[in-house]
């Protein structure tokens, strides 16, 4: 069907030849990934899906694209989230047919409520065997896993013919990029294992995806009045900013406006921003929420905001949800939750932040010519207040969760990426732990070819706030580190996400990498637990075994300490930790009684 690649021509995207070349399905879905720079596919292998894994051998051989082998393929769709989160390159997991397609699912869910792109491949028994009862059959006689993927992909096919699969294989790729999310592809095993051959050149994805900087310039104008007309104007970031984030904060500065971000635009921004006045919504910090109820605010300007009830503060109709609010965003999808809004802006975020830079300067609006300092890690003061401030200077025992996410962003390098779990994780996370970011503007200078962009792309912090499954940030770390290999790489998770799927650390330690996990250790449920007591409920269901991580991971053969007390963290080496090819796990325990930052969720939980 589609034919080989050559080396990269001058613009570095490689391209097809048109000479005529055998090649089995599993090598052309590979020759298609390689036109896109993906380095690998994560899953497990197994019998149905055993033409894609030769065929993988064959690419690892050449140098192409290799295979990662999770312990559980949950685990390799997390995987391969972290790994697209954090290149914004494509994603890509697989799984053999039956139970393998369906463990998938909840990796592939949560990859389709945060907007990530990937590339779901799952095989099904060959075609002579649907409806003949063939073990581990799916198909749509069977336990029907395309039916199953039909509600968390944008696309979603079985591969009846062996002439279908570039078309919907290019058909799939190319959904996942403009529906920011999941596509899905079921390919039979005979069909995977057919010879292709076609003299003609296949698609060529990389200049089918080459999308032009587009804006809509009508609402930019708009907007350019509204902005040079506000007497206050608040900006809120959400996760789609990405690498629009300096230009954003460009803005900001010109008009001297305040920042805040959602929970999971938290790591696009410096904490140390003087226009910065933390996270609003779940887990977020008052002085966000007053800055957005300050009467005098009479614009707010949210960008790349999904506004989900994380994202929004529970929907806050108030603060947030008015008739004063401007929505910038790419995805169109996430304009539909705004329709109070009194102005949506369509278009590149990236785009429309650098007309709207030039188009202000026109009107004498210039960023202030005052260089702001970058601080320093002695004296960085954050420009907001977070809650239990003494909590955070408690060194005592059991330790302190505020302690201990304070003291984390002191004693790991700045350039770290934490990635926090469902549970308290995300709430200790998101209210306490402000990575120590010397950005106040740009990463990079303007002038190099980027025109100033910072390379955000992942943010220094991460979470999986929009389906919340547990034990996401066990296996996003692991695609995070592959995809950063020159950035330490933080996971915090608890002991309930750590049982439920833990094994994946031994993926980290297969493939060398220096992924520290961090264990939130309280023998408990811990938000299930003080859900239970603020919201007036049942104690159930909620405790857990004291089980000894430490021991756990050294079974495994991994590095590992138990950190009973403050002293046992700063006892530890960290820089020399970061620095180990090979993963390490600190078992924390916390002191369980302190409770977490949730009391928000809760209200909303007894309204409901």
């Amino acid at each position: 069907m589609s034919a080989r690649i050559h080396p990269l021509h001058a613009s570095g995207v490689p391209r097809l030849a048109a000479e005529s070349e055998a090649l089995e399905g599993g090598d052309l879905i590979l020759r298609h990934l390689e036109q896109l720079g993906v380095d690998y596919v994560f899953g497990i292998p197994g019998g149905a899906i055993e033409p894609l894994y030769n065929a993988l051998a064959r690419s690892e051989r050449r140098g192409g694209i290799r295979s990662v082998v999770a312990r559980h393929e949950t685990g390799a769709a997390f995987m391969a989230e972290g790994y697209a989160r954090n290149t914004g390159k494509l994603g890509v997991c697989c799984s053999t047919t039956g139970p393998g397609a369906t463990n998938l699912i909840t990796g592939v869910a949560s990859a389709y409520e945060n907007q990530i792109p990937l590339l779901v491949i799952t095989p099904q028994t060959a075609l002579s065997h649907f409806g003949r009862k063939a073990l581990q059959e799916s198909s749509d006689t069977a336990v029907n896993t395309v039916g199953m993927f039909q509600h968390c992909t944008h696309y979603n096919t079985l591969v009846s013919h062996v002439d279908q699969l570039e078309h919907k294989l290019a058909s799939a790729i190319m959904t996942a990029f403009t529906a920011h999310g999941p596509a899905h592809i079921s390919v039979p095993l005979d069909i995977m294992r057919s010879t292709l051959e076609r003299s003609a050149p296949g698609f060529n994805l990389a200049s089918l995806l080459a999308r032009p900087a587009w804006k809509d310039e009508g609402a930019i104008d708009t907007l350019v009045d509204l902005l040079l007309d506000a007497r206050k104007p608040v900006f809120v970031l959400g996760n789609g900013c990405q690498e629009a984030a300096g230009l954003i904060l460009r803005t900001a500065m010109i008009l001297g406006a305040q920042v805040v971000t959602t929970p999971d635009g938290k790591g696009l921004i410096s904490p140390f921003h003087p226009n910065y006045r933390g996270v609003f919504s779940f887990a977020g910090h008052q002085s966000a929420e007053h800055t957005l109820q300050d009467p005098q605010v009479d614009l707010v300007v949210t960008v790349g905001n999904m506004l989900s009830e994380w994202s929004s503060n529970n929907w806050d109709r108030e603060a947030l949800l008015t008739g004063q609010l401007v929505h910038i965003d790419t995805n169109e999808n996430n304009l539909t939750r705004s329709p109070m809004a009194r102005l949506h802006v369509r278009g590149s975020i990236d785009t429309v932040f650098e007309t709207l830079i030039v188009e202000l300067a026109r009107h004498g609006r210039q960023l202030p010519t005052q260089e702001l300092p970058r601080p320093d890690s002695a004296t960085a003061v954050l420009p907001f207040e977070v809650d239990d401030l003494a909590k955070c200077l408690d060194a005592s025992c059991p330790i302190k969760p505020q302690w201990l996410m304070t003291k984390l962003t002191q004693l790991f390098p700045p350039n770290t990426r934490y990635l926090a779990d469902a549970g308290n994780s995300f709430a200790w996370s998101t209210h306490y732990l402000h990575p120590f970011d010397r950005r106040v503007l740009d990463r990079r200078s303007a002038g190099r070819g980027d025109r100033g962009r910072r390379t955000t792309r992942g943010g220094l912090f991460q979470a999986g706030f929009e389906f919340a499954p547990m034990g996401w940030a066990i296996g996003n770390a692991i695609g995070a580190a592959l995809a950063r290999p020159g950035d330490p790489v933080v996971c915090i998770t608890g002991d309930g996400s750590m049982l439920m799927s833990g094994q994946e650390i031994t993926v980290a330690q297969q493939r060398g990498l220096p992924v520290v996990y961090i264990v939130l250790n309280d023998a408990r449920l811990g938000m299930v637990a003080h859900g239970q007591r603020l919201g007036g409920g049942e104690q159930i269901g909620c405790e857990l075994p004291q089980v000894d991580f430490r021991r756990m991971a050294e079974a495994m053969g991994i590095r590992a300490y138990l950190i009973q007390t403050p002293q046992d963290l700063m006892n530890l080496n960290i820089p020399g930790i970061c620095q180990q090819r090979s993963p390490t796990l600190l078992d924390v325990r916390i002191d369980q009684r302190e409770i977490p930052p949730i009391g928000r969720r809760i209200q909303v939980l007894r309204e409901m």
